[in-house]
């Protein structure tokens, strides 16, 4: 039997709540709950700045810029060495390094945005704007003819082009289209395969050119970064001030050398742009702001629902089952190329957003926990210098030091009335048909009497109810909630229909002993 102290919680449950069918849905936006976030937050600074200057000694980078992004604000920088060795010229915050294919999210970005004005589609034939690639031969006949979206999350056939690509920055228009007039060399055919072109990158700033009727460089200047305030941000090194220009370097002989800065040219849409920590962390904010989706105004150049869509795991491309933890821990993760964005998911259920950086001279990478609304984002003008990974330690660290917690879904107004429903049915099934908050289904996959049998027997090992949570959703329509007892407590988790008013489709009720 279902003991009497249940029946009088329900009861005083039931007497708060509200009476009848919700019929509209109210979206409430998950948030942040603990006001001593940004100060848990801040207190593991000083560990995260002995990441970053071990890193960079140990590497030998000759210069070193990072930034940690709250929120949408910069809230911490550290800077390291020397961006001009000869000059002894310090790195700051508002030091501008090239950052690489860092640059390729924000060529996405503008494709989006010329997509959201109707001025083109993902899904069209590259093409309809580049009509040298009409005449493409691709490896067998029954090829289809590479499309934006191709481009976007490298699934155009195009072969792995690192390092050659990287050495193409300077390229002309003419020059590039020339490539596609010669002909090219495919390694696979398009949509089949994920592979990482700088080509495909090149050819979409030539795109952004065909339709805007600007060079990528003007629309994205004026559609993006002059929005944002970034104004300490080129596509040419020659306009950047001295004093504030990174110089890149090898470690070569144990000396750095110093390496030849190219000019602007086709190839910058894949990875020419030049920015500093300051000016850059203002278009990281852009991609936090997307979340968590909700009815506030739009305050950005490119639409939230646009940047989520950019952040999407497009093309998964990599399982790495042996992967570990910065600390050692085993922790196997996926990965996805997105548009113009690297996403990965780990063992913990952390999704990472961003992208690495790497050019004969230079090495960055971004990366924000979109659930946590906290990123990093670090430069070093040293050839592929492998940013990342100081990056990720400080978000390993921010997160173990901080304990801070990812945004939490508030409960919706249909999900409170359901359990509430749902306590009434626990307290007597035998009156379970007659609710009417369960759905067709349900009496077919799920039995009155059996249902009863268990919840008693549940019950008894429980004992006597002392309290009942709150609901825990997963979703608008789905979650979980607890009826702690004085030896065990009781699990129970349902899940609601698509219909208006949404209905109880599945049920489940476990003992968590």
């Amino acid at each position: 039997m279902i003991s009497k102290n249940l029946h009088k919680f329900i009861y005083s449950i039931l007497l708060t709540a509200c009476c009848g069918t919700v019929l509209a849905q109210i979206y409430k936006p998950a948030k942040f709950t603990d006001p001593d976030r940004l100060k848990k937050i801040e207190a593991t600074y000083p560990v995260i700045d002995g990441i970053y200057k071990d890193y960079a000694e140990k590497n030998h980078f000759p210069g070193l810029v990072y930034g940690i992004i709250v929120d949408g604000k910069l809230v911490h920088t550290g800077s390291l060495g020397y961006t001009d060795i000869k000059a002894k010229t310090p790195a700051t915050s508002r030091s501008d390094f090239r950052i690489a294919s860092m640059t390729k999210s924000l060529t996405a970005m503008a494709i989006l945005k010329l997509r959201d004005e109707g001025k083109l589609k993902l899904d069209d034939p590259a093409y309809l704007y580049i009509p040298e690639m009409k005449n493409i031969h691709y490896l067998t006949k029954d090829a289809t003819a590479i499309t934006i979206r191709n481009l976007l999350t490298h699934t155009a056939g195009y072969p792995e082009d690192n390092p050659w690509g990287d050495r193409q920055l300077a390229v002309s228009d003419d020059e590039l289209i020339a490539l596609y007039k010669k002909g090219i060399s495919f390694s696979n055919n398009p949509g089949t395969v994920y592979e990482y072109s700088n080509l495909g990158f090149a050819t979409l700033g030539y795109i952004i050119k065909k339709v805007s009727g600007e060079t990528y460089e003007q629309y994205i200047n004026n559609n993006i970064l002059k929005p944002l305030g970034m104004t300490h941000t080129y596509w040419e090194y020659t306009k950047v001030p001295k004093e504030q220009l990174a110089l890149g370097y090898r470690w070569l002989n144990d000396e750095w050398v110093e390496q030849p800065l190219l000019h602007d040219g086709a190839y910058g849409a894949m990875g020419g742009l030049i920015t500093s920590i300051e000016d850059f962390s203002r278009y990281i904010a852009v991609h936090m702001d997307a979340w968590p989706a909700r009815d506030d105004a739009e305050n950005s150049p490119v639409k939230r629902s646009s940047i989520r869509e950019m952040q999407y795991p497009w093309d998964l491309n990599y399982l790495s089952a042996n992967a570990k933890t910065t600390t050692g821990r085993p922790c196997p993760n996926v990965s996805a190329y997105a548009y113009g964005l690297r996403w990965a998911k780990d063992c913990d259920n952390h999704v990472y957003i961003g992208h690495t950086g790497g050019l004969p001279g230079f090495g960055s990478n971004w990366n924000i926990l979109p659930d946590y609304g906290v990123g990093v984002v670090s430069f070093a003008n040293l050839t592929y210098a492998r940013a990342s990974y100081p990056n990720l330690q400080a978000l390993d660290t921010l997160l173990a030091l901080s304990g801070i917690k990812p945004r939490e879904l508030p409960s919706s107004a249909i999900l409170d009335q359901r359990k509430n429903d749902l306590l009434k049915v626990i307290a007597d099934w035998s009156k379970a048909k007659e609710s009417g908050i369960f759905a067709d289904n349900f009496f077919m996959d799920y039995f009155p009497d059996k249902l009863k049998v268990a919840t008693s027997e549940a019950f008894a090992k429980a004992g006597k109810t002392v309290s009942i949570s709150d609901i825990v959703p997963e979703n608008q329509l789905r979650g979980y909630f607890i009826i702690k007892g004085e030896k065990a407590n009781i699990k129970v988790s349902f899940t609601l229909t698509p219909e208006n008013p949404p209905m109880i489709q599945e049920y489940h009720l476990d003992v968590l002993e």
